[in-house]
């Protein structure tokens, strides 16, 4: 506590001790000798008696202190260093060391806030040093001392108590201070440069502190007085200071001097060292003040109106200095500001930044305003903010696609080396492309797993009803409110495309306005107006056509016109200049009068003034400025009129009294000085005064500046309107450069297009990559392979683009559609060039193939999620990815150039894509597929050779294969289509059949097994599969020739290990088909006929009803074969016959669920339904028994013996094992013999004669003999075994003869000369057995009514008459 009080003490001495230092110091410069040229005696003695008295008291009252210097009143000990500043006898010397006192005494804070008489104190300090008197003194000394006065105004301004200063004190200490700048500009560098850095502080100190005034009122318009009304005027300075002082910067930018030009005539142009200094000032006001001055409405508005109308004005026709402190102060109002100055923001970019840059005139000037519109692209809102604000509102100009084409448009390279502006413009367009990608990739980060479709693929928007797009919607519910700029964008594109249409033909363009829902039907007059109004390049010549129509709707579309103004605060000729402006005046004069007469009425409607008395007033007096502007500006009007005269032409037309002198003469020299624009067409314009105006009045009906979160929806709208000339900009400044890094920084900026077009740009896509295909020089037609080879090992160019055809290929392939043909194409010049090894295609499938259908589903969504993902943040910048060393370090490293091209393709991954192509969506798997088979089929292909065809061909179709194993789980979807591609090939101009079959069918049959193996539930893979077999081997009659070995191989493996899978008829055809080809050639003949004996042997219970019909023709065209071994025909042929018991079980079980199925619906509408398919299976095992026995039959006629032979005795085994078991009626048993048995007797007897008849053919004959012999006693045995089933038949008797006059055949054949027939022994003996055994039966007996015997009887006297007596003992005749 002691010590704390003896602290104190030094304290309170160290001031006093201070005091008195400065009051001697005062003194002793009073006191000092100085020239007679500035004082005499008597002035020195006058002031010893006052300054110096003040002086003196103060020192006798400084170590005598009643109390705490803190709680004395300031002004004891200011008020003598006061006088010896406002004394005028006072030297500048003493006057100086007066301030540098008052300096420290406000520096060491002796007093505060809380000090009584603070304010006062500090007020009169204010007021003392801006009455300082510097009457006699020279300039150094002047210098110094106001040197001194800016330190003591900043003193003031930082001192605590200077929040008790009032507004007028405030404004006083910066106004002195621009004074001392301005009286500076004669006088040294060094004063003048104390003094606007001290102007810069006093700016600073005053608007840190605004936003920590009270905002006062609840009223928050603009009109609103509340900022500077009923202030306590006790609290210290506040906002009516602010206000004033930043009125005042304001005004400094419309500081003119005169310049005398070359002419010699003066010229008033602005003062731009001011114009900095001020915007310097301005922007330090706004940057400290930030988003306060939007809660003073006066100071807001002072922002919105005048300090905007001086930026524009002098934006676009400053210094690049100038021009730069504007986009600067632009920038920071639109980080604080931006809610309340949407307009003003359009129209700075209108009518400057967009106008600058499109100038060619100023390369400085363009540098600086391309400079100002990336640094708003750096923002990362304002981009979103630009587009959803101005691209999506039909009134407003495109301000983000306009830059973005500006940026492109100025990037894009000429022929000579890049300038700094084009770089400067490619920083710009990559700026304005990364933060795009950024935001769309984070927006996907927030959202998580739980997006929709639509979200993650938006499309575009159609306008599907009528919604009046002059309106703009508050934001409220933001999907609500996206969907509708987003719809608002939509019609802004259809307004322009109804613009054109309505410039070709008037009618055409209101047609299309109704059709694209622009306009109501019938039509809204306002949406026609706001038509003829805001849309930009209509022909100003047929709007006033057609507002000057006198038809209904035409008047109300004027009417509805005319309020689309807003003419509040206009003079008469402002508003006459802007209405006149959004047309031209047709030519006659009623049209003129109505329209006229509707301006007249909403011109006087909103006037606030009394000068008019009606509207027929106005109405007149805009006919007299008409005519007054013809009569000023037409050149063939010799005799102009006077303003005297126009004033007298114009008495009493104000209700019988005439309008105020002033108000007519102001209205004649506004005319006479500047002609009313009377343009045909819209266009680029000036922002004049009148324009300005107009624009202040729609803020006050225009929705503020919408400042919204990104959206992927948004992101795709807005990149679509620059994604064209984006990437022909960028393409072309890859091709033109040669620095690395500016390379990586294109390819960068590339990716990140692709990171945007994946979101439902695939046109875009598409076309980014063909452009980084032309770059890898790869599929250029015009040069060798050895010098594409060159230039690909030489050249960064070439690698980075082939890196990143293939990294888009991997990360994008989602989104890819038409591109999959460039890749493709690229990769297939990498093989050709051999810079494509083994192991860059390495395909990982083995691990997919035990996985089951379910799995392989979940796979695919699972890791589209990932590599979606992958693409967004791994796919940031490409340099994360390239490790390409340059030329020079891989041969420092000692790498060959084909180590560095191996390291390239490495990089590229290109297995992937076709491995993980199960990640692909439907339509990017399409179009690979198609590109793929295109390719293998030869399209856009050169070979050199015919090895070089093929090993393309094979290698397309391993990368077909790949992407079809992976994709096994959606087979059906994507396997038709690649059907249709297969079947275009064909029609290919130079389509070579051969080695496309020959290469894609061992492929299509590893498909095929792996669907096989995977035991699908659906049957349609399956069919697919060998519906693409059979048109492959069917394409040309000489495949089979050349392939036979691979198919033998392949149908061998399918029937000996997977032909419990084959399910469908198409299947089994497919592979018994090709078996029985492949079997015809002797290489592959045994390994075909194993097969089949394995499947026949083994595999038979796998055979369904129809597959058995296919097995049945391959076995026969095997045992056909001539050079076949016997033995496995005969094995054939015993398998054959064996499989008469699969028959007999599909009839039991047919017949089996005939029955049930009878049983189970007698009593439904669907029994006659159920009994015609039971009914079907039943017969459809008779028709396949009837197929195999007639191809024993045919196989009856081999020319082997053995196999003859054996086929008779194999047809009669079927026979027998059917009797009974199959169910044949008699009529069916009768049938089967007629057309098996007796066709095969025939034709042995037919070839028995034929053989008869050969010379040296008796071996041949003998030997049919034999197998003759042997079907004959089948023909007996099967009779046999077949008669009681059959003896009931009405056709039996048909059926005995036919069996007679075989035997009558065969009996009496004539052999020629090759000697008697052995036949002759064998047939008694049959018909000898027949006949008994049908009369032990009972069969064969004398009847009334059956004839039976008798033509029994008759037959055999004529057959062998030997056996009447033998057979008919009884009988006679």
């Amino acid at each position: 506590m002691e010590r704390a009080v003896v602290k104190a003490k030094r304290k309170e001495l160290g001031i006093s001790c201070m005091l008195n230092t400065e009051v001697g110091a005062v003194l002793a410069v009073i006191r000092r000798p100085i020239s007679e040229s500035y004082l005499s005696p008597q002035e020195t003695d006058h002031c010893d008696s006052s300054v110096q008295q003040s002086l003196k008291s103060l020192r006798a009252l400084i170590f005598n202190p009643q109390q705490e210097w803190r709680t004395i009143d300031p002004s004891v000990y200011l008020s003598p260093f006061l006088e010896v500043i406002q004394s005028d006898e006072i030297p500048a010397s003493a006057t100086a060391v007066a301030l540098s006192s008052i300096l420290k005494i406000l520096k060491i804070e002796i007093f505060d806030e809380k000090s009584p008489g603070a304010k006062d104190a500090m007020n009169s300090i204010v007021s003392g040093i801006t009455s300082c008197r510097l009457e006699k003194t020279d300039s150094i000394s002047e210098d110094a001392v106001m040197m001194r006065i800016l330190q003591v105004l900043t003193g003031v301004m930082k001192h605590p108590a200077s929040e008790l200063l009032e507004d007028q004190a405030v404004c006083t200490i910066v106004n002195t201070c621009f004074q001392v700048v301005q009286q500076s500009a004669g006088r040294g560098d060094l004063l003048q440069r104390n003094g606007r850095y001290t102007m810069h502080e006093l700016i600073q100190i005053i608007f840190s502190r605004l936003p920590d005034f009270e905002v006062r009122g609840e009223d928050g318009g603009e009109d609103s007085e509340s900022d500077t009304d009923e202030i306590d005027m006790n609290s210290g300075y506040g906002i009516r200071c602010c206000i004033d002082i930043f009125h005042f910067l304001c005004s400094l930018l419309n500081v003119v001097e005169v310049v005398e030009n070359s002419e010699g005539t003066s010229v008033h142009t602005a003062d731009e060292d001011v114009q900095i200094f001020a915007l310097v000032l301005i922007n330090s006001a706004i940057e400290l003040s930030g988003d306060a001055i939007g809660q003073h409405p006066k100071l807001l508005r002072m922002v919105q109106d005048d300090l905007f109308h001086h930026l524009i004005h002098y934006g676009a026709s400053s210094s690049p200095l100038v021009l730069s402190m504007i986009s600067s102060c632009i920038l920071n109002i639109y980080h604080f500001l931006r809610k309340f100055v949407r307009l003003q923001l359009e129209a700075f970019f209108s009518f400057v930044l967009l106008k600058v840059t499109a100038f060619t005139g100023f390369l400085q000037l363009q540098e600086v305003a391309l400079e100002g519109l990336i640094n708003f692209c750096r923002q990362p809102a304002f981009i979103v903010e630009a587009y959803v604000n101005y691209d999506c509102d039909p009134i407003c100009r495109n301000v983000f696609e306009e830059t973005g084409k500006v940026l492109c448009r100025h990037t894009f390279p000429t022929s000579g080396p890049l300038t700094s502006m084009q770089i400067q413009a490619f920083e710009g367009l990559v700026i304005l492309i990364h933060n795009i990608a950024d935001n769309m990739d984070r927006e996907e980060d927030e959202g998580g797993e739980e997006e929709d479709s639509n979200a993650i693929k938006p499309s575009p928007v159609e306008i599907n009803e009528y919604i009046p797009f002059w309106i703009e919607k508050p934001k409220e519910d933001f999907e609500t409110w996206v969907e509708h700029i987003r719809v608002r964008k939509a019609q802004k594109r259809k307004l322009a495309i109804a613009a054109n249409h309505f410039n070709r033909d008037e009618k055409k363009g209101l047609e299309y306005l109704k059709y694209n829902h622009l306009v109501s039907d019938p039509p809204d007059p306002m949406a026609l107006a706001s038509f003829f109004r805001f849309t930009p390049g209509l022909d100003k010549t047929m709007i006033g056509d057609y507002l000057g129509d006198p038809d209904e709707l035409h008047l109300s579309v004027l009417k509805s016109f005319t309020h689309t103004f807003e003419f509040t605060g206009m003079n008469l000729d402002t508003a006459l200049r802007t209405f006149l402006e959004s047309f031209r005046l047709p030519g006659e004069s009623q049209k003129i009068e109505r329209m006229i007469e509707a301006f007249s009425e909403r011109f006087y409607n909103q006037q606030s003034s009394e000068i008019f008395a009606s509207k027929d007033t106005v109405h007149i007096l805009c006919y007299s400025l008409i005519m007054l502007n013809t009569d000023q500006h037409n050149p063939q009007v010799k005799k102009k009129m006077t303003e005297d005269e126009f004033i007298r032409n114009n008495r009493a037309i104000n209700a019988g009294k005439d309008l105020p002198r002033e108000y007519l003469s102001e209205l004649f020299q506004s005319i006479s000085t500047n002609a009313f624009a009377l343009s045909t067409h819209s266009g680029p314009v000036e922002m004049n005064p009148n324009r300005w105006i107009e624009l202040m009045n729609r803020t006050r009906t225009t929705q503020p500046l919408s400042m919204c979160q990104f959206d992927r929806r948004i992101g795709r709208d807005m990149f679509a309107t620059i994604a064209g000339p984006s990437i022909a900009a960028v393409s072309a400044f890859f091709e033109h450069s040669d620095d690395d890094e500016v390379l990586h920084e294109c390819v960068d900026a590339l990716i990140s297009i692709a990171r945007v077009a994946q979101y439902g740009l695939e046109d875009i896509l598409d076309e980014l990559i063909a452009s980084f295909c032309k770059f890898t020089t790869l599929l250029n037609p015009y040069t060798t392979p050895e010098e594409t080879l060159f230039a690909f090992s030489h050249d960064m160019k070439p690698r980075m683009a082939t890196l990143a055809v293939f990294t888009l290929a991997n990360s994008f392939g989602d989104s890819i559609r038409g591109g999959w043909r460039n890749i493709v194409d690229c990769l297939l010049k990498l093989r050709k060039l051999q810079l494509l090894p083994q192991s860059a295609i390495e395909f990982e499938t083995t691990e997919e193939e035990a996985l089951s259908e379910s799995d392989l589903n979940m796979l695919a969504s699972q890791e589209n999620k990932f590599n979606r993902r992958q693409g967004s943040s791994l796919m940031g910048r490409f340099s994360h990815f390239l490790a390409l060393d340059s030329v020079e370090e891989s041969v420092a490293l000692g790498m060959s150039e084909f180590e560095q091209n191996l390291k390239v393709i490495k990089q590229c991954r290109i297995g992937q894509i076709f491995s993980k192509s199960s990640v692909l969506p439907d339509v990017a798997v399409l179009n690979l597929g198609r590109s793929l088979i295109y390719a293998a089929a030869g399209k856009g292909q050169k070979f050199s050779t015919a090895i070089e065809e093929e090993e393309t061909v094979k290698f397309c179709w391993d990368l077909i294969i790949a992407v079809a194993l992976s994709n096994i789980h959606r087979f059906n979807m994507f396997w038709p289509s690649y059907h249709e591609y297969l079947l275009n090939v064909a029609n290919f101009p130079l389509f070579s059949p051969i080695p496309f079959v020959e290469k894609g069918i061992p492929g299509l049959f590893k498909v095929c097994i792996k669907i096989l193996a995977a035991n699908l539930q659906d049957q349609l893979p399956e069919e697919l599969i060998f519906r693409s077999i059979t048109i492959m081997w069917k394409i040309d009659k000489e495949i089979i020739d050349t392939c036979y070995d691979t198919i033998t191989e392949f149908v061998s493996r399918i029937i000996t290990d997977h032909s419990a899978s084959l399910q469908t008829q198409i299947g089994w055809k497919s592979v018994l088909q090709l078996l029985s080809l492949c079997g015809r050639h002797p290489e592959t003949k045994e390994q075909a006929v194993d097969a089949l004996i394995g499947l026949m042997s083994t595999n038979a219970s796998h055979l369904s009803q129809s597959s058995y019909a296919y097995c049945i023709d391959c076995s026969f065209s095997f045992v056909a074969l001539r050079n076949s071994a016997v033995e496995k025909n005969l094995t054939i042929l015993d398998l054959m016959t064996e499989s008469v018991t699969m028959l007999i079980q599909w009839y039991k079980t047919a017949s089996t669920e005939t029955v049930n199925n009878f049983s189970v619906a007698s009593n439904t509408s669907s029994s006659s339904s159920v009994e015609e398919n039971s009914l079907r299976g039943v017969n459809f095992v008779h028709h396949l028994f009837l197929k195999l026995s007639e191809a024993f039959r045919k196989t009856t006629l081999a020319r082997r013996e053995e196999i003859r032979n054996r086929a008779v005795t194999s047809l009669e085994r079927s026979f027998t094992m059917a009797h009974e078991d199959l169910g044949f009626t008699p009529s069916g048993c009768i049938y089967c013999i007629d057309h098996v048995i007796f066709p095969t007797i025939d034709d042995l007897h037919e070839k028995l004669l034929d053989y008869s008849r050969r010379e040296s053919a008796e071996r041949e004959m003998r030997s049919m003999e034999g197998t003759l012999k042997i079907a004959m006693k089948m023909l007996k045995n099967v009779f046999l075994h077949y008669l009681e089933q059959i003896v009931g038949s009405a056709e039996f008797r048909t059926f005995w003869l036919g069996v007679l006059r075989r035997m009558d055949t065969c009996m009496k054949a004539d052999l020629g000369e090759y000697g008697d027939n052995k036949l002759q022994e064998v047939v008694p003996e049959l018909l000898t057995i027949m006949i008994g055994t049908m009369k032990e039966k009972e069969i064969l007996v004398q009847k009334e009514d059956d004839d039976l015997w008798e033509i029994t009887y008759i037959q055999i006297q004529w057959i062998a008459p030997s056996l009447k007596d033998e057979l008919f003992p009884d009988e006679d005749m």
